[in-house]
């Protein structure tokens, strides 16, 4: 049995996520890992200054600032936290050597950012034998020092922009793998049938309406009341149904929001996939896991980008914008007429037919790259399944798995 540590925190919901899926994908093989995660922030929490003096956690802090709103200070607060993980990289490196030392891995994978480096000289002073990936969950770097560090030893990434960035900081073309998109839970992979005007009806929706899902990850966001305002108060013909993810008091105003037009509106589920087959179309952030959703689900996106948006997202807009897959907004407060563009017969179908085009396949394609890296560090090990195709088991043979 080969051993695979993910490191991932709980910053956003976008590294568990990764991880776990990769968790339940790797263990459902024909030829399975044995994996354990590794939560980076319960190993730090005794070097996390913010912690130590607040006994609040640097990633409670993230998300707080998504929960609020707060995102137009992300730019200012990076170099802040980029100081901090250089005036700590010692002792990081000396807690994961430790965790290492408990832990014996033949293979090292990161979900996150900013403690790379750290990771990188963790293992290589640790685990020499074991090689350490880098898996991006972003569409792009935000260098300096957040994704990409030159002592990254293999790079998977999830577009062409970051693999090429990877490639300018002098990185081997042999060390650098480019999958079809993010990794997504694997429910998202699979195409829900239900019936849709009893679902919507279900909701209290109108059953041949417009429907839009608004969504900002699992904090939710303050512009989703602007939002669900704006489009209330237009003479649009549309619905909408709103996630608010962990941020109950959101909800709560949400429901007590006086309104013209159907809203359902829900706190945190398990059940967004089934929420995004009920769309035609989603409003949200940038984030890479939002965009990822909601496309598997074909649908047209709308995203604000502009000063409050966080750095390492302002890319994720400017891919939609170059592969016609939705609207890129300066401001919410022009929602109404954006909505209204996207509903246009032709633009809608032209922004449909690319979203239906656009292929993800990344939670298959991920296994495969860590056996082909483990291969290459094991020459002498002989693989149970033949590696020639994308998929160890196949596609639906490890969605079976998986359920």
């Amino acid at each position: 049995m080969r051993n695979l540590n993910i490191v991932f925190f709980d910053a956003g919901g976008g590294h568990r996520n990764a991880a776990d899926a990769l968790q339940s994908a790797l263990q459902a093989q024909s030829n399975p890992w044995a994996v354990s995660l590794l939560n980076l922030q319960e190993l730090l929490d005794q070097i996390d200054p913010i912690h130590r003096t607040t006994g609040v956690r640097m990633q409670d802090v993230y998300n707080l600032i998504l929960r609020r709103g707060w995102t137009r200070y992300t730019q200012q607060l990076l170099p802040v936290l980029h100081s901090l993980v250089r005036l700590n990289h010692g002792r990081v490196v000396r807690a994961l050597q430790r965790y290492w030392s408990e832990h014996p891995s033949d293979l090292v994978l990161s979900v996150i950012p900013h403690f790379n480096r750290a990771i990188a000289e963790s293992v290589r002073k640790s685990l020499p034998d074991a090689p350490f990936i880098t898996l991006l969950t972003d569409f792009a770097d935000y260098p300096p020092h957040f994704w990409i560090e030159r002592e990254s030893e293999y790079l998977i990434c999830g577009t062409e922009r970051a693999k090429q960035q990877a490639l300018a900081m002098g990185h081997s073309p042999l060390r650098i793998f480019q999958t079809s998109g993010m990794v997504m839970k694997s429910k998202f992979y699979q195409k829900l049938i239900i019936d849709r005007v009893a679902e919507r009806q279900s909701l209290g929706l109108a059953p041949d309406w417009p429907t839009g899902i608004v969504l900002f990850g699992g904090h939710g966001a303050p512009v989703m009341l602007d939002i669900a305002t704006k489009l209330s108060e237009s003479s649009l013909k549309l619905q909408l149904i709103m996630i608010c993810g962990h941020n109950q008091s959101l909800g709560a105003e949400l429901k007590k929001l006086p309104t013209r037009k159907p809203i359902f509106v829900e706190g945190f589920t398990t059940q967004v996939d089934h929420y995004m087959s009920l769309a035609d179309f989603f409003i949200g952030k940038p984030g890479p896991g939002c965009i990822s959703e909601a496309l598997q689900f074909d649908l047209p996106v709308i995203v604000e980008s502009n000063a409050k948006t966080m750095p390492q997202e302002r890319y994720n807009a400017e891919w939609l914008t170059e592969n016609r897959l939705g609207i890129v907004l300066p401001s919410f407060r022009g929602i109404a007429g954006s909505v209204e563009q996207l509903l246009q017969h032709s633009t809608f179908q032209e922004f449909r037919d690319n979203a239906r085009a656009h292929t993800n396949r990344a939670l298959f394609e991920v296994p495969v790259i860590l056996e082909e890296v483990f291969e290459r560090h094991m020459p002498e090990y002989m693989p149970v399944a033949p590696m020639g195709n994308v998929d160890l088991m196949g596609r639906d043979a490890m969605l079976a798995a998986l359920h």
